[in-house]
């Protein structure tokens, strides 16, 4: 699932009450297990000058990066912070951790040939979802416009819960940053 679509069901489904700080923890932990990846691939891409091609197709897939993103996509992490999270009662923490969870468990069923080891540190295991969000070659022209629906309703959700100001600016950006990133995936991406 697209970055976007994380935030904005992330903080739809764990942005209550509507609150900055319940709101704000939502967002960051919807993002928590994405953030790796852009600013490796960010620092990869813009400060070392590294090819796209090598940042994705090589340094990707390496030891070094895989081993990070099985730390920051980990059922066993993220649901052993959010049972600490529940059991000292902060709702910020449950907003963060729930949204992270929530973030797991739709990239889990949505990623063919690029998941992640979901269960470190109890196993290496990557689940190769027969459908892909991004991969038109499996499934994405149903998948994608699906995604994009479930993030304006989740948008929708935010604006009519009545969510700070700030929140509803970051939610209009994230809808348009949503159907931009899947107009890219249907119409310039070839299939695998």
């Amino acid at each position: 699932m697209n970055t976007p679509a994380h935030l904005l069901l992330g903080a739809a489904v764990f942005g209550r009450p509507a609150e900055s700080r319940i709101v704000a923890a939502a967002f960051a932990g919807a993002l928590m297990p994405d953030l790796s990846l852009y600013v490796m691939a960010g620092i990869s891409l813009f400060l070392l000058g590294i090819p796209p091609q090598v940042v994705f197709n090589d340094l990707y897939f390496s030891d070094s990066w895989q081993t990070v993103f099985a730390i920051d996509n980990s059922f066993v992490v993220w649901g052993l912070l959010c049972a600490v999270a529940v059991w000292s009662r902060a709702p910020w923490a449950i907003a963060l951790t729930g949204a992270a969870l929530l973030h797991l468990c739709l990239d889990f069923p949505l990623h063919h040939d690029d998941g992640r080891p979901h269960f470190w540190p109890l196993s290496w295991w990557v689940f190769e979802s027969p459908v892909s969000y991004w991969d038109r070659g499996h499934g994405a022209a149903l998948i994608a416009p699906a995604e994009a629906f479930l993030a304006t309703l989740a948008a929708i959700v935010l604006w009519r819960r009545r969510v700070p100001v700030w929140a509803i600016g970051l939610t209009i950006v994230l809808v348009l940053g949503e159907f931009w990133i899947v107009r890219q995936w249907l119409f310039f991406f070839v299939d695998s």
